[in-house]
């Protein structure tokens, strides 16, 4: 059963719709950004995109050249971080969408020091800096809005996501914190939990893993949908995929159930996991 919708629901986009959005989503070199990019310029925004992979960001803005404005920049850099958000302000920015991040699915006992610091600069602490540069510009608005991508394994702990887990757990404690603070402006903070998804993110290991275990993967045009419904309808949480959100509400339940059910995948993650990392 969803959750009422009095507490699920706030203020939907205003008029004019997407046509009159201006809209900066990081991480659009790849992946779910990339979805996200065509989505929302086919709904017709306006889109300002960021990444660090200047090919593939090129690439992304020649698909819809009339609406797209591509700024390469690694947002764990305080100047290219600072550039972006001016060229932000300079269009008129109305939305925020954090979109990019990395993973590493490994055991936790494998990585680094400087595995771990990478991960939280860029999943974590970036976002966070991004979106506090940003929000007297949204705060402005008629309406302004910050929708973060977080993860199903921001509300369920998962063996070999660990270093992941914890930079979601943060960011969905973030956007929780963030939406409270800002309750009495005009900014709305939503938060989107997509499930496995088939992206460059994941190694072949990572997806041989998931059918073995069974876990549905959606494409990243069906995630990027469900970003632009939950925006249409206001939706301050949304998680995707049915048994997940079972499962995390079994979690928040009853966790020991839970840690029964993952220890008995143990042995199947243990037998495919291997150290990967690709960035968006």
């Amino acid at each position: 059963m969803p959750w009422p919708e009095f507490l699920t629901r706030h203020p939907k986009l205003p008029e004019g719709g997407w046509p009159a959005q201006r809209v900066l989503i990081t991480g659009a070199s790849g992946g779910i950004g990339l979805a996200l990019v065509d989505e929302l310029a086919a709904a017709g925004a306006q889109l300002t995109i960021t990444g660090r992979r200047a090919e593939a960001l090129k690439a992304t803005a020649a698909r819809h050249p009339d609406r797209v404005t591509a700024v390469l920049a690694d947002l764990t850099h305080t100047e290219e971080r600072q550039r972006l958000v001016n060229v932000a302000r300079q269009t008129g920015c109305t939305m925020l969408i954090n979109a990019a991040g990395v993973n590493r699915v490994e055991l936790f006992t494998a990585g680094s020091d400087e595995e771990i610091e990478r991960l939280i600069a860029l999943n974590l602490t970036a976002t966070l800096q991004l979106t506090r540069a940003l929000l007297p510009q949204l705060m402005a608005a008629r309406q302004g809005w910050v929708v973060t991508l977080g993860s199903t394994f921001g509300t369920l702990g998962y063996p070999g996501q660990v270093s992941y887990c914890a930079t979601k757990f943060a960011l969905r404690g973030f956007s929780q914190a963030l939406r409270r603070e800002l309750a009495d402006t005009r900014v709305r903070v939503l938060h989107v939990s997509p499930r496995a998804t088939r992206t460059a993110m994941n190694a072949p290991e990572v997806e041989a893993m998931n059918e073995a275990l069974g876990n549905a993967m959606d494409s990243p045009v069906r995630v990027a949908q469900a970003v632009r419904y939950a925006v249409e309808r206001g939706r301050q949480e949304t998680q995707l995929g049915g048994p997940e959100r079972l499962f995390v509400r079994l979690n928040a339940l009853l966790p020991g159930v839970v840690d029964r059910a993952l220890a008995r995948q143990l042995p199947v993650i243990r037998r495919f996991i291997t150290p990967s990392e690709t960035t968006p």
